[in-house]
């Protein structure tokens, strides 16, 4: 894949560092992790959940964390005590994870469940009014046409 260099754009626009490293990092070749599974959906015009599939995890062994346009989900099993019965095959991963999720502007973390070994993460996207269009009213200016004075026709006409 072709490398895209961003160095220009850096010198000419402020503040959009961010969105160069994430269009940047979308070129590596994806060494993204698989577990655990998870959805995005969009289940509103301004509202969002994320699903993971966190089977045998409780709550725990998860932390959920927002920062700086980053949520973070961790899980990480606490040490098992020998059990007494010798698994002949284990299917069910019970290895530690972290995944991130890059957050657009405004996006907020509204509240998370756990159930039936499902994470589900409901987040809003609340813009602000200052940043919302707003309608600017064009007013028409009622001035009254001038009209010429008697004195100025009068020396224009002598």
């Amino acid at each position: 894949m072709r490398h895209v260099d961003f160095s220009p754009l850096y010198r000419s626009t402020v503040g959009f560092d961010r969105l160069f490293t994430m269009l940047d990092s979308l070129g590596q070749p994806d060494q993204s992790q698989t577990y655990p599974p998870y959805n995005i959906e969009r289940t509103g015009e301004n509202t969002y959940r994320i699903t993971m599939a966190v089977a045998g995890f409780d709550e725990t062994e998860l932390s959920i964390e927002a920062r700086e346009h980053t949520l973070t989900v961790k899980g990480e099993k606490s040490e098992e005590k020998t059990p007494e019965n010798q698994f002949l095959y284990r299917g069910i991963a019970k290895r530690a994870f972290e995944r991130r999720f890059q957050l657009a502007d405004h996006v907020e973390i509204q509240s998370a469940s756990l159930k039936h070994g499902l994470l589900h993460i409901d987040l809003l996207r609340e813009i602000p009014e200052a940043a919302k269009p707003r309608r600017i009213e064009i007013s028409a200016a009622t001035s009254q046409p001038k009209q010429i004075e008697a004195t100025q026709v009068e020396a224009a006409a002598k």
